[in-house]
């Protein structure tokens, strides 16, 4: 494995743990504030969000860049089925193909997919994954002619209803080959996998170069809310160590991205403070 203690240069930021993916949460920093933080600290790339870019895609992937970042990442796709889906089938697809299209102009290394929940009225996991599958192929060809890879994100079986009816990295795994598009990728979080003891043999399955992204959290063993109440790494019951021994043993070599959805916590503290921990316990217990 990799030694953080002595090179943190894998380390990124997901601007989340900032709280910049929920309106009207965090300290409120600009893009260029984060960029400019996370460079003095010798991060080695962001991932940004939509809502926070707007229309200065462009901009803002030049200027991170030119700060000697890079952009792993930016969050995220619409949800493409389920009750959060934009309705109808064509809306969710419209926003999905502006989704890449965003992701390309940043300059982004990959867009990150949580791919939304069952179908409503349909009681079929199977048959919402079918129809995720349809919709990542149709859209594959735009994200590799922009340059970028589409990284479906499996989230904890506690978002199946809602937000995810891909919850394990098994049938992420699956969708991938029967996709079968060097474009499409899986990103593999912390926070949604850390209880799966199945997960390093189905990363060898998927093998390094279709790991677009590892996501650093930990999750709290008396969590208050399974959406937005993530801990700081080492404050939770994670095997840190194990997982990404599992990760970078399927051939993984990419960035570490810190990612905390922590609405009482850490979206209150000062990014700075916020910004030296996540430094000091990458390099101390991931």
């Amino acid at each position: 494995m990799r030694d953080f203690s002595i090179d943190h240069s894998p380390l990124a930021l997901n601007t989340a743990t900032l709280g910049h993916n929920v309106e009207g949460n965090g300290a409120g920093w600009s893009p260029e504030q984060v960029i400019d933080a996370c460079a003095a600290r010798g991060f080695g790339a962001i991932a940004f969000w939509r809502r926070e870019i707007g229309t200065r895609a462009r901009e803002f992937g030049e200027r991170t860049r030119a700060a000697g970042l890079e952009v792993c990442g930016l969050c995220r796709a619409p949800f493409l089925v389920g009750p959060l889906a934009p309705k109808p089938r064509s809306a969710a697809m419209d926003d999905f193909l502006a989704s890449i299209d965003m992701a390309a102009e940043l300059g982004a290394a990959c867009l990150t997919i949580c791919v939304g929940g069952v179908v409503e009225g349909s009681h079929s996991m199977r048959d919402s994954l079918k129809m995720v599958a349809e919709m990542v192929a149709e859209a594959a060809p735009r994200a590799k002619a922009g340059g970028l890879t589409l990284a479906l994100e499996p989230l904890h079986p506690v978002y199946g209803g809602n937000r995810s009816c891909l919850v394990t990295t098994r049938d992420a795994v699956d969708v991938v080959e029967a996709i079968g598009h060097e474009a499409v990728t899986v990103a593999i979080d912390v926070y949604h996998v850390w209880w799966d003891l199945g997960l390093a043999e189905q990363l060898r399955r998927l093998g390094g170069d279709r790991i677009a992204g590892y996501h650093l959290c930990d999750w709290l063993a008396d969590t208050n809310d399974v959406l937005l109440d993530r801990g700081m790494m080492g404050d939770g019951v994670a095997d840190l160590k194990f997982l990404r021994a599992a990760v970078e043993a399927a051939g993984y070599r990419g960035y570490c991205e810190v990612e905390i959805f922590s609405a009482a916590n850490w979206w209150k503290r000062d990014p700075n403070e916020v910004l030296d921990i996540c430094l000091e316990r990458f390099r101390t217990v991931c």
